[in-house]
């Protein structure tokens, strides 16, 4: 349990007690600076401790943004302020510091506020990351006589703190879809939710067996079978939006849900591509590349939107002409609902999926999906190359590690450019996503067109290791080189897809689906590392599958020295262990590393 040491004189009739005790605090009574370091010393160290102000007044919920928070080591409201274990010993440090100064100045002058919010001064002296929680309309404050008070309770009871806290449940940013056809009450249903004692990752699980029930309804390949898996991805995208807005309206975060919510969005979207295959199958209408392509395009898609805002990070002077355009645009209400939608957002993209599955024929689905985010993929990969060219913006070398580990390069291109003395490391910038698209383009051209079996995949492969590794040998800091990870992603599964579809046997595509599926997870978990401060995938993790290079020269070899048949078995045989050793290092870093609670407002839905 955590612990609430209330300072200074209690205030009758004040509901501080009882509001601190509903949040799950233990409240101890401290007459000042002297007593309340020595009851946060009796406290556990492994404990979240607050020092409040007997004489606050505002709302519960204002106390629970700046009380309970499980992201900030520190966090402080007027007249309050929080630590949990990793922040304790500057919390402790700064009470005894203002115990020793008697709560005056160095000139001896009595400091006006109450023990926290001096406390919360000396820890900005210090240098502490102290977080304060955006209020708005909520009321925190510690009044300094009976008047004040008296209006501090008035301009308390004139604010509805639960609506209030339903409201500021809901993302800040949002698809028109998710905005004005989910929210309006599935932020309800979180605090339903919330009254039951459900947790996020227990909704968020849900939403994944929703989908995944959806995806098996498709694969049966009836009308009604594809009526009801339509429905039920509605329900299970209601229930990821839910899941969101539990952990805002209730502040639980945590590290695990974080990167539950994310990984199943994916693979409960993959999952339905598949079962709308499977379906389609049944029908004997065969669309696994249509499906396959959907899922590379998706993932290229989302390889770019994490790029991109990489290597823009913490860049310096990050300004330009477009992005001025961009903010004027935002100006103009309409503009922006647009702009939001043409980029086919989750929320969008999930609610035209179910509506085309029930009406129409996969094939047909897949055709729209494709179509929208190949107009959605060119529309926003434009804006940025735009960006890009007309900002003077100076790249850290934060964004340049981030990008070589979004790049996912092997032991080939480890090799090839070992000690940075490769001649390529004095080449222009613009060599990087130069040299990544032509040998990327000519691998997965060389595989579509020249049939499956021949050898000159295989040269093609080996010519792709070599413009990989010409694409990293120096920093990526050029204006365009966080074009190079998505090159990757599409240059690798685009070569798988194109193979598999050569060798034009039963089983071929599925397997290929599989196995990218298996390394964009790992993709998309490296992506989730580094957003959440952890640091990249492992490098035995990396160099045990290959990188991107590796991977796409076996795929390549595998062609040119198998039968179609065989082929199919080494594909699957490969998704099966590369999606073992992905999920078992990526299970065990999640649950046991120490990741910070984040929570990744990731995709707007």
């Amino acid at each position: 349990m955590s612990t609430a040491i209330l300072t200074g004189q209690p205030v009758p009739g004040s509901s501080l007690e009882g509001d601190l005790r509903s949040l799950g605090f233990d409240v101890r009574i401290a007459s000042g600076a002297a007593e309340a370091g020595t009851l946060l010393a009796s406290v556990p160290a492994g404990q979240r401790v607050a020092v409040v102000d007997a004489g606050f007044v505002g709302h519960a919920h204002a106390l629970r943004l700046g009380l309970t928070d499980p992201r900030f080591p520190l966090s402080a409201i007027p007249g309050a302020v929080t630590a949990q274990p990793a922040g304790r010993e500057a919390l402790t440090r700064a009470v005894a510091r203002e115990d020793s100064s008697g709560g005056s100045a160095a000139g001896g002058t009595a400091l006006a506020g109450s023990l926290a919010d001096r406390v919360v001064t000396v820890l900005d002296g210090d240098g502490a990351e102290v977080h304060r929680p955006e209020l708005g309309s909520l009321v925190a404050t510690v009044p300094g006589d009976p008047q004040a008070r008296n209006e501090a309770r008035q301009a308390v009871a004139a604010v509805d703190d639960e609506a209030v806290r339903l409201k500021s449940a809901v993302k800040a940013r949002d698809g028109f879809f998710t905005t004005y056809c989910v929210s309006p009450y599935s932020r309800y249903l979180a605090r339903w939710c919330a009254r039951r004692g459900l947790t996020p990752n227990q909704v968020t699980t849900a939403s994944l067996l929703t989908a995944l029930i959806a995806a098996a309804c498709a694969a049966t390949g009836t009308r009604g079978g594809f009526v009801a898996a339509g429905v039920l991805l509605i329900a299970s995208f209601v229930l990821d939006c839910t899941d969101g807005q539990l952990a805002r309206y209730s502040l639980q975060y945590s590290t695990l849900g974080a990167w539950l919510d994310a990984t199943f969005d994916r693979a409960k979207e993959y999952a339905y591509y598949a079962g709308l295959a499977l379906g389609a199958a049944r029908g004997g209408d065969d669309v696994w590349a249509l499906a396959l392509g959907a899922m590379v395009l998706q993932t290229c898609r989302h390889v770019v939107d994490f790029s991109f805002n990489e290597a823009n990070h913490d860049a310096t002077a990050n300004t330009s002409p477009t992005a001025a355009l961009s903010d004027k645009l935002d100006s103009v209400g309409w503009t922006v609902w647009v702009r939001r939608m043409i980029v086919l957002p989750i929320g969008e993209r999930w609610a035209m999926i179910a509506v085309l599955t029930a009406l129409t024929t996969p094939r047909i689905t897949f055709y729209a999906l494709l179509a929208g985010c190949a107009f959605a993929a060119t529309y926003t990969t434009a804006g940025r190359v735009l960006r890009s060219l007309t900002r003077r913006a100076k790249r850290t070398d934060r964004a340049a590690q981030a990008l070589a580990d979004l790049a996912d390069s092997g032991p080939l291109v480890e090799a090839l450019t070992r000690g940075g003395k490769s001649p390529a490391g004095r080449l222009p910038g613009s060599v990087a996503p130069a040299a990544a698209l032509l040998g990327g383009a000519a691998d997965v051209a060389t595989a579509a067109l020249t049939g499956f079996g021949g050898p000159w995949t295989a040269v093609a492969a080996c010519v792709y290791v070599l413009a990989s590794a010409l694409a990293v040998a120096r920093p990526l800091k050029g204006a365009l080189d966080w074009l190079v990870p998505p090159f990757f992603r599409a240059a690798e599964y685009g070569t798988v897809l194109a193979l598999a579809a050569d060798a034009d046997v039963n089983g071929a595509l599925p397997a290929a689906y599989g196995l990218v599926a298996a390394v964009a997870y790992h993709h998309y978990d490296t992506v989730y590392r580094i957003r959440g401060n952890a640091g990249a995938s492992p490098r035995w993790l990396v160099r045990a599958l290959g990188g991107h290079e590796g991977r796409t020269l076996a795929v390549a070899l595998l062609a040119a020295v198998l039968t179609a048949s065989q082929f199919t078995v080494a594909l699957t045989a490969l998704a099966v262990a590369v999606a073992l050793l992905v999920l078992v290092e990526s299970i065990r870093f999640w649950v046991s590393a120490g990741a910070p609670a984040v929570h990744d407002e990731g995709e707007p839905a």
